[in-house]
């Protein structure tokens, strides 16, 4: 028989819900809540989901497991009135220069105000100020509007297996902070963002370009050119009322050429160039039997930044690949390089990336050339709505349009780069015979799916090889610790830093974790119907490698010498 709560008088069944606020949300009952995410352990810290059970009890609605024929209420005049007061309580601490905030419109203690109605504080502000902690090249933290929810510290230490920042002090004099009063900047911050991507509130936002690259724009005498990330097309919809996973790049480029940028290029072209290099050192590496430890892919900037704090004995493993966004970007500004000489225009290179640590990964000394970096700004997701919205552009009345040449194509295997499974997915799709039957062996393999750990085994010739999948940073240090000690052994690892790929990068509008999957799925539709499957296929990759830019110069420009590797 099957199991039932009673919820304000309504029968709800369960069966594997973990608690009650998962049984109360069946009931289509949103309670509020600050310190809930399904994918982080339960805290209990807000206590803004309290119910009242039949005999008066109140408990925390995410932290109380749920019992058959269990009756609860989630509206009483009690749960009323406290929930009010902890959203004074938490007002009265806080920050509330809402208008400038950026987060305004969008902060949930801000919504939460409004849903029930607060509009006075009754008590004075006792905290003492704090400063903006702005010494990371990709994360501003606020301690002004941190409300201890603790999101942030979980995401960091649980998932991300980063630690950079924890609970100091007790009682009325707790915060959230680096260890030692340091700022993030002295800390081992990957700058992933993923503690930007659950703060309910702007105590911890991801640094905005917007102010350089507005500039860029209006400045005589340059070319602007931009770059749009693969993960980018199945997002920024959301916000103008688009579906998630719905594919928007048509609708992107016109958008970014009414902004004002020269031209527009996708990056999922560079990830086709990324694909070329890394499968020919896969195969390289195996020609030498060089087998000891597996190569793993640098795409991610967050990754490669935890590999040299947490694991730089691995970095002679990681491939010398740049990301497509750095790829692209030396490809860009050396193609025009001399028509600027020629003209006197100076290329300003600049990217939409669903990612905070590319801002990171852009200013590194390694992706300079004579100083110069090879990409000026990365924009995020959000930025690029702002840029939008400031404009007036009615997103969803524009017309779609495609990106400029002579970059023009790109392949389905590059456009599934912003999602967990893509890049391997890719590579394999390279190192395959073209046929609809390999293509669909390698689609079914075990590598798509937005599990944190996937394997699976491949062919390559008479080699049988095995491949992990791993995303999120706390589910590569672990799978690292088994090669490391030899309970696991594979050929090639694919990681990415946040939890299921680029889609759910913290420059991405918020979603939860069905919506991130739906965006994925939309990168598969994508590849569906792209005309173009393998990155080896593609006519204008070829083309560079044959007669352009890259004829003999390949390595010199998509490789990379991290220097890190010098300092063990």
């Amino acid at each position: 028989m099957a199991k039932y709560m009673i919820v304000d008088g309504i029968r709800v069944e369960f069966t594997d819900e973990r608690n009650v606020l998962q049984v109360v949300q069946k009931a289509g009952i949103h309670l509020p809540t600050f310190c809930y995410y399904t994918e982080l352990s339960i805290y209990g810290a807000c206590r803004m989901c309290m119910v009242e059970d039949s005999r008066g009890s109140v408990m925390a609605a995410c932290s109380t497991p749920p019992r058959d024929k269990m009756e609860i209420r989630t509206n009483t005049s009690r749960l009323h009135d406290y929930r009010k007061m902890i959203l004074e309580l938490l007002l009265a601490s806080h920050c509330r220069d809402c208008t400038i905030c950026e987060k305004d419109g969008r902060c949930r203690l801000q919504m939460l105000a409004t849903r029930f109605g607060l509009n006075q504080v009754r008590f004075k502000d006792t905290r003492p100020e704090m400063p903006i902690d702005d010494s990371s090249i990709a994360i501003i933290r606020n301690p002004g509007k941190c409300i201890l929810c603790g999101d942030c510290v979980r995401m960091c230490n649980e998932v991300q297996h980063v630690g950079a920042i924890d609970f100091a002090y007790r009682g009325s004099n707790a915060i959230v902070t680096p260890a030692f009063g340091r700022t993030l900047a002295q800390t081992d911050c990957v700058h992933c963002g993923q503690c930007a991507a659950v703060c309910p509130t702007a105590a911890i936002v991801v640094k905005s370009d917007l102010k350089n690259v507005w500039k860029a724009l209006y400045a005589p005498n340059t070319r602007t050119v931009v770059q749009v990330a693969p993960a980018v097309r199945v997002a920024l919809g959301e916000e103008f009322g688009l579906k998630p996973g719905d594919n928007s790049i048509g609708k992107i480029f016109t958008a970014l050429r009414m902004c004002g940028f020269n031209t527009v290029f996708d990056t999922s072209f560079a990830a086709d160039l990324t694909i070329m290099e890394e499968s020919k050192e896969l195969v390289e590496k195996l020609k030498k039997g060089d087998t000891q430890m597996p190569l793993f892919t640098s795409c991610c900037p967050g990754w490669i930044k935890f590999v040299e704090t947490k694991h730089p004995d691995l970095m002679p493993y990681v491939s010398t690949c740049k990301s497509p966004m750095e790829m692209f970007g030396a490809v860009i500004k050396d193609y025009y390089k001399k028509a600027d000489e020629e003209s006197g225009l100076k290329t300003v290179s600049v990217a939409v990336m669903p990612c905070s640590a590319k801002k990171a990964e852009a200013a590194r000394d390694e992706f300079k050339t004579n100083g110069v970096p090879d990409v000026d700004y990365v924009i995020t997701t959000t930025e690029l709505i702002k840029m939008i919205r400031e404009l007036g552009i009615q997103f969803n009345e524009i017309e779609p349009s495609a990106p400029d040449m002579p970059f023009s194509i790109s392949s389905g295997a590059g456009m599934i780069f912003g999602t967990t499974g893509g890049v391997t997915e890719a590579a394999l799709r390279r190192v395959a015979e073209n046929s609809q039957y390999a293509m669909k062996e390698i689609e079914y393999s075990g590598v798509r799916g937005f599990d944190g750990v996937k394997s699976a085994y491949v062919t390559l010739g008479d080699t049988a090889l095995r491949i992990a999948v791993v995303s999120g940073l706390g589910n590569a240090d672990e799978l690292i610790k088994k090669i490391k000690s030899g309970e696991e052994h594979f050929d090639f690892v694919e990681v990415m830093a946040c939890p299921g790929g680029c889609v759910s990068g913290a420059g991405q509008p918020h979603a939860y974790v069905e919506n991130k999957k739906k965006r994925a799925a939309g990168l598969y539709t994508t590849d569906k119907s792209a005309l173009v499957k393998r990155s080896n296929d593609n006519p204008v990759v070829m083309h560079m490698y044959e007669t352009g830019v890259l004829k003999n110069r390949a390595h010199e420009l998509l490789h990379v010498h991290y220097h890190t590797c010098d300092k063990k």
